[in-house]
């Protein structure tokens, strides 16, 4: 396995090399400039069940931009990204986002998960239909009623590895890695889970088998809208 270290020096070098002018052997194209992304993220038809990394390619373009964006000032930090995306321009961003979104992903068959039956009805009531007593609006009702997301900023939350969604809520939850200004709705949404629930989510949801569409944000409930608005604007962190 590579080491951390290898990883970094290794997208460091393909960035710098993106930024030199073509040589006659290296065509200068975008397929040329992202391979310093798919080092940790993987081309789309290699799949890892139990990968650390997300899946990028063909999420919603808008959420990718409001990410490398957030990653790059600093309101979401991980070390290889800011150092990545420290000195890219949003118009670079955006071509790198829209250039992921249009990329096909193949995803592994969903494994079901060792819950038992009450365990899997309190997930599912979080995810269908909230918990109103403690303001927890149900997950489909933001991600889209397949949980796929909503375009343009929404990601969806199927076909996910298992250790990508426990991190993530254990950003939101801490404050870590997540520094999403306020309100965060993601995160005010975590912190209110207990840890049981978390441990249900993030192993209930890779074990749905990835179907349909993301929808438009003009299906969003308009309190809803107002409560995510720095995801939607790209101001805030979201997984």
């Amino acid at each position: 396995m590579k080491s951390f270290a290898f990883i970094l020096l290794a997208m460091i070098s393909g960035l710098a090399n993106a930024a030199e002018p073509a040589s006659s052997e290296i065509p200068d194209t975008l397929d040329e400039r992202i391979k310093p992304c798919i080092i940790c993220h993987r081309d789309a038809d290699r799949i890892d069940r139990d990968a650390y990394f997300p899946r990028i390619a063909g999420k919603p373009a808008g959420y990718l931009y409001n990410q490398l964006r957030n990653f790059r000032d600093g309101r979401r930090y991980y070390q290889p990204m800011a150092i990545l995306l420290e000195n890219m321009s949003d118009e670079y961003m955006r071509e790198i986002a829209e250039y992921f979104a249009s990329q096909p992903y193949t995803y592994v068959e969903p494994v079901a998960p060792a819950l038992s039956s009450a365990e899997t009805q309190s997930v599912e009531t979080l995810v269908y239909s909230g918990d109103p007593e403690r303001n927890l609006p149900a997950c489909n009702a933001c991600h889209g009623e397949a949980l796929m997301g909503m375009q343009p900023a929404i990601p969806g939350l199927l076909g996910l590895p298992h250790a990508y969604l426990a991190a993530q809520f254990g950003g939101w939850r801490n404050g870590g890695i997540m520094r999403g200004q306020t309100p965060d709705c993601m995160s005010e949404i975590a912190k209110k889970l207990t840890q049981e629930e978390v441990n249900a989510l993030a192993l209930w949801l890779p074990g749905l088998p990835v179907s349909g569409q993301s929808a438009g944000t003009e299906t969003l409930a308009p309190e809803l809208a107002q409560r995510c608005q720095t995801i939607l604007s790209g101001k805030g962190v979201s997984r």
